[in-house]
């Protein structure tokens, strides 16, 4: 995906705060700060090649490092386009808030709660990486995506195993997209949520 000078340079910033922060707070697995570009931002983007950007809210489960939301929100600048990025942990927030200062992100903010414990937020997409398995996270989808909404999240190996599994309590369509990053992951696609 061919990005804009301005959209290139925040995610380079990005990049070098994660960098920063990694030591004191624990955001991405020290093992893969080699390869950030590669294993954590071009994963993250690849979830527009199977999401058009519209008008709308988009909400990020359990943000953590900001991944892939703060993506998300730079990619959206110029998008009629909300970002919310739901953290539990302070500490985290305290980096997002950050972020969200130091790149000048006009589009996002962050609700520091627990998912069950944050209003509807009626999301028209839901994104989540390496969050809860499926069948923990339909019941957060349920809670706060708009009935005609789409979730998109980053899954391992065990994708199969986890669609499987969340189907014994859930009724959802799903179309899956191998990874550009990992042979063996997969970008979920999901919609029409309910119970079985």
């Amino acid at each position: 995906m061919i990005v804009s000078r301005e959209t290139h340079e925040r995610l380079i910033a990005y990049e070098a705060l994660v960098r920063k922060w990694n030591a004191r707070i624990n955001l991405v697995a020290p093992s893969t700060l080699p390869e950030f570009n590669s294993r954590h931002i071009q994963d993250s983007i690849q979830i527009f090649d199977h999401v058009k950007l519209s008008e709308g809210n988009w909400v990020d489960l359990g943000s953590g490092g900001g991944l892939p939301g703060i993506v998300v929100s730079i990619y959206a600048q110029k998008a009629p386009l909300t970002v919310s990025l739901v953290e539990s942990d302070q500490r985290k927030s305290a980096f997002l808030r950050t972020v969200i200062r130091e790149l000048s992100l006009q589009n996002v903010s962050i609700l520091t709660d627990r998912i069950e414990n944050v209003p509807p937020l009626t999301a028209n997409f839901i994104s989540a990486r390496a969050l809860a398995p499926l069948s923990v996270l339909l019941p957060m989808v349920r809670r706060h995506m708009h009935q005609d909404g789409t979730a998109m999240f980053l899954k391992g190996r065990s994708w199969k195993a986890e669609c499987d599994e969340a189907r014994k309590e859930w009724r959802f369509d799903v179309t899956s997209f191998p990874s550009k990053t990992d042979p063996d992951a997969a970008i979920l696609k999901i919609t029409g949520v309910s119970h079985a």
